[in-house]
Order: C-alpha cells, then sequence, then structure tokens
C-alpha cells in the first residue's frame, strides 16, 4: 500500500510539490476516494489517499494529477503541535508533509509509541499518532473579500479593541524574568493581572492548584451578566512560561506562550468591562499549563455538576501574535461538542477580520481539553501553523518577534464572538 497527495491552491508547475487542483475536485477526490475502498485525510488544501494500487487507481482516474508517496500506510503518523521541535529532537524521521502545527511523517509503529517522552516537569511539545483515516485533520476557509461587504457594519467593540493597551500589557507579562508557574515571579505577575482586573471593575478570586509538591495558582475574574438564562461565557489563557531547553530557573519570557493570551484576556476585559450582556463573564488565568494543564484541570474537577451545565462555552487564547504563514491565520480548534461555538468563530472572522481561517476537531495539549473532555463546548483560538514557531519555551521568545495585527485580528474576531454569546440584557 502506498499513498497519493493531491493538492490545491499550487501554481500549476511547481516543481516544489505536484499540480494545483481546484478544492470543489479535491472534495470530488475525497468522495471518489471512499468510493474506491480507499482511505483519505486531509489537511488544509492537502489530501492523502492510501490504500491497494487499485484502489489509488480508482481514485485518480481522469480527476487530478497526483504525487506517489511510497510509504507504507501504516508507516505514516501524524505530529501535532509543535513540528518544529520534533525535527529538532527527531531529525531522522522524514518529513513529507509540513503544515505548521501539523506534519506527516515516515515512521516505524514500533517506534512512535516511544518517541515521545513526557517530562514530570513540563508537557511534551508534540504528540505522534497514526495518520487518522477518513479525517480532516484541518479544514481552512479565505478571508471573506472585501468587495462581499461582509464588514460594512463592524461589531462596535471589536473595532475598538485598544492595540496601545494590548502592547502595554503584553510588556509588562514579557518583562518578567520568568512566569514559571512554581517560580516568586509568577506570584508577582499573577498579583499585577489581579490589579489590572479588579481597576476594571471585575470581581476577582484565586484559587491554589497542586503542583509537583508545591502549589500554583489560578486568577478567576467574573462579572454579573443582567439577566438571561443563568449561563457563562468564560474566556481563558495560561498565564505561566517556561523554558524547556535551559531549565525552570532560565529565562522564559514568554512574550508569545502565553503572554500574548494572557494579554488577550486583559483585553477582552477592558472591551466588554461595560458590556450589558445577559450573561455572566467569567476571566480565568491558569497556572501550571506548561507542567500538563494543572490549573485548568483542576478548575473543571472542582465543578459541580451544575455549574458545568451552566458553562455557554470557552474561548481559550494560547499563543495569537506570531505570523507563520503568509497569510494572517487563526487555528479553531475544538470537537464535537463545541463545532456550534467553533462556527460562530469563525463567521465572526469573516465578519469582522481579514483572517483566513483554519478549524480542526482534534483538540490537543492546552487548556481547552480538560472542557472538552468534561462534556463543555470550548474552542481554542491559536496562530495559524504555530508548530513552525521554534522560539516558545526558550530564551529566545520575546517581544521582537510578535505581530500585534495578527494578535490584535485574532482578538476582534472573539471579542465579536463573546458579544453575541453574553446576548443583551
Amino acid at each position: 500500500m502506498t499513498a497519493l497527495r493531491f493538492e490545491s491552491g499550487k501554481t500549476p508547475g511547481n516543481d516544489d510539490g505536484p499540480r494545483v487542483v481546484a478544492p470543489d475536485a479535491l472534495r470530488a477526490l475525497t468522495a471518489a476516494a471512499a468510493d474506491a475502498g480507499a482511505t483519505w485525510t486531509r489537511l488544509g488544501d492537502t489530501l492523502l489517499v492510501t490504500g491497494a494500487p487499485a484502489q489509488l487507481e480508482r481514485t485518480a482516474a481522469g480527476r487530478a494529477p497526483a504525487e506517489r508517496i511510497e510509504v507504507p500506510a501504516a508507516r505514516l503518523h501524524l505530529v501535532i503541535q509543535n513540528g518544529r521541535q520534533f525535527q529538532q529532537t527527531h531529525p531522522e524521521v522524514p518529513v513529507l508533509l509540513d503544515r505548521g502545527r501539523y506534519l506527516v511523517v515516515d515512521l516505524d509503529p514500533a517506534e512512535a509509541g516511544r518517541i515521545v517522552e513526557p517530562s514530570e516537569r513540563h508537557l511534551p511539545c508534540f504528540g505522534v499518532r497514526p495518520l487518522p483515516a477518513n479525517t480532516v485533520v484541518f479544514a481552512q476557509r479565505p478571508p471573506a473579500p472585501a468587495s462581499a461587504g461582509t464588514r460594512a457594519v463592524a461589531e462596535p467593540r471589536a473595532a475598538a479593541v485598544s492595540r496601545d493597551a494590548f502592547a502595554a500589557d503584553l510588556r509588562a507579562l514579557a518583562g518578567f524574568r520568568t512566569r514559571h508557574s512554581a517560580s516568586p515571579e509568577f506570584g508577582t505577575v499573577l498579583d499585577w493581572a489581579e490589579g489590572v482586573l479588579r481597576g476594571l471593575g471585575f470581581a476577582t478570586r484565586t484559587q491554589t492548584v497542586a503542583l509537583h509538591g508545591g502549589s500554583t495558582q489560578n486568577l478567576i475574574a467574573e462579572r454579573p451578566g443582567r439577566g438571561g438564562d443563568g449561563r457563562t461565557v468564560l474566556v481563558t489563557a495560561h498565564l505561566d512560561s517556561i523554558n524547556v531547553r535551559d531549565g525552570a530557573d532560565a529565562p522564559a519570557p514568554g512574550a508569545d506562550d502565553n503572554g500574548s493570551g494572557a494579554a488577550g484576556v486583559l483585553t477582552v476585559a477592558r472591551a466588554l468591562r461595560d458590556h450589558p450582556g445577559a450573561r455572566d463573564l467569567r476571566l480565568i488565568l491558569f497556572g501550571g499549563e506548561e507542567q500538563g494543564l494543572f490549573g485548568s484541570r483542576h478548575y473543571v474537577a472542582e465543578l459541580e455538576q451544575q455549574a458545568r451545565e451552566r458553562i455557554h462555552s470557552v474561548v481559550n487564547m494560547d499563543m495569537i501574535a506570531c505570523r507563520n504563514t503568509p497569510a494572517a491565520t487563526v487555528l479553531l480548534e475544538g470537537a464535537a461538542v463545541s463545532q456550534a461555538v467553533l462556527e460562530e468563530l469563525a463567521a465572526a472572522a469573516q465578519a469582522h477580520t481579514g483572517l483566513t481561517v483554519q478549524t480542526s476537531l482534534l483538540p490537543f495539549n492546552s487548556d481547552h481539553v480538560p472542557f472538552l473532555d468534561a462534556g463543555i463546548p470550548a474552542v481554542l483560538t491559536i496562530e495559524g501553523a504555530d508548530g513552525a514557531n521554534d522560539r516558545i519555551h526558550t530564551a529566545g521568545d520575546t517581544l521582537e518577534h510578535v505581530d500585534h495585527d495578527l494578535a490584535l485580528e485574532i482578538l476582534r474576531m472573539n471579542v465579536a464572538y463573546l458579544v453575541q454569546a453574553l446576548g443583551q440584557a
């Protein structure tokens, strides 16, 4: 068994890959693969089809040019999240397809289960699994054409998101030597963030979280709604940073991961501080994310069932400020339970931004996952192709690499969605 690779969006004659296939043809090829009994996997504008030679011939016959990949299907694996770190750690593994957050690699199945060795002190930065069959790993939607008029009436609160305030908050966060969850600096930065949120009129409290024989904290800020169905909309990010390469005591400015998401939560607080929403608004900055989602897992575990059922949706921000693709791109990652939230965020992006939107239902390694595991609708909003950002978890994750324009677009999308989710009193 081998594989065929089809792509749309490439220039005909490009020597770096197969010739262009129209998006409609790509959809037709997916159906043809299923009809032929082959399996398919789609990553944005790329379709991989695996099967016996006769199945592949039936799929491609007369339809489109393809590149043949002479690798047994059992050796095809998907790397999720930090693709660059995977490549640095395992340079011997051939990469067949690079899509930033996702790599398709040629790997012996016997080795795949041993290739990620989780540390007791931080999450693994990537996951490896067999290439999923008959699955859209991520779909991609271009921005709405400016001529379509979809952005003619902007959501005022989204349009008014302050670049200067976001930049100032991010400078403050990245100005700490580290925000490691177990460091004294983490307590200092948490106190600073609590002061900002209190100054904006939010009621705040902290939650102690056990962490490797010690503890860290979550910061929770709330503003009650003004009527409605009694449900709550959550906006979350992790406050901590880490330096995996040099150790817990090393500098970890974490400008993008996750100063950008934490500053984003404060930006949302500023944008919605006086919004007359019907639903409650709750903002959470988690500790212990980098060590294994400790803060978010603790928070969800402590919720009683009735409180879980009251959560309308969760918007999680983790790395929203580095541009890794030619077009400004956001990935919206959720699960079946959060499909409606994901679609509403994508619609907000189309209506209020110029973002290219990627969507995925393969959640991995961020604070939306514990909510999804509990059946709570949650979506991660993250810069497109984040796995191509090889500065995260090092001393090099600094302000000079931040793209404020990308962050502001993602924040405008989130604020536009949140205004809709909170409703009017």
